[in-house]
């Protein structure tokens, strides 16, 4: 399935907040449980422009991501076979990151030219074909990782408790997931649809829309 345009917006983000140094993208799949603040406060170090949550960061999450086969290297996301992807160096087992949720600076952001780079190896990948077969909707990920390889900060993991939505069967403690700040559904499996787990901590924040256009798919509706 062709990704949505809306994958890309984080590519774009000084382009569409002007006015902010500093500022949080955040996935739609998403629900925020701690005081975003301090996420907000997410310590920069000089010359990156934003901080991820590295695949590699939480044990917790190892089992999670063992169990369902997922990838978090760069080799499940780069087709090393390309020349172009060897030649960047990167060792195939490097840890991946997430960008589903990004602290980023505007100022070095512009300043190192990141949204050019970003469509650069875009187009690229349209041309070459760099990107692994396997991504799904992980297609903006990619260019991510060739463009802030070895120059981001982390993210806290608990700012970033991911995998919700990548299996129908595979659950976090409940004791966990009280403790993280923020949940993200990344994964087929979304929480508005069926089947998916956890549905009961985004439904809490759930509010219905009035059009009515846009309704929860539950087992009984």
């Amino acid at each position: 399935s062709k990704p949505h345009w809306l994958n890309f917006v984080r590519f774009y983000l000084p382009l569409l907040i002007q006015k902010h140094e500093k500022v949080i993208y955040l996935d739609d799949d998403i629900i925020v449980q701690g005081d975003i603040q301090e996420l907000y406060d997410t310590k920069l170090a000089p010359g990156h422009a934003a901080a991820f949550s590295d695949d590699c960061d939480l044990p917790s999450t190892h089992e999670m991501v063992r169990s369902v086969g997922m990838q978090n290297t760069y080799m499940g996301f780069l087709d090393y076979r390309k020349q172009a992807i060897r030649d960047l160096g990167i060792s195939p087992s490097t840890c991946s990151f997430n960008p589903g949720v990004i602290v980023a600076n505007m100022t070095e952001w512009k300043h190192q030219r990141i949204t050019k780079q970003l469509e650069k190896w875009m187009q690229r990948n349209v041309e070459e074909n760099l990107y692994s077969s396997t991504l799904g909707g992980g297609v903006a990920t990619s260019p991510m990782l060739i463009v802030f390889h070895g120059k981001y900060s982390t993210i806290n993991p608990m700012w970033h408790i991911r995998h919700l939505g990548w299996s129908p069967d595979s659950r976090y403690s409940e004791h966990f997931l009280q403790e993280a700040k923020l949940l993200h559904w990344n994964g087929r499996y979304k929480p508005w649809d069926y089947p998916s787990v956890h549905t009961d901590l985004w439904e809490t924040w759930f509010i219905p829309d009035p059009s009515g256009k846009f309704k929860l798919t539950r087992p009984d509706s």
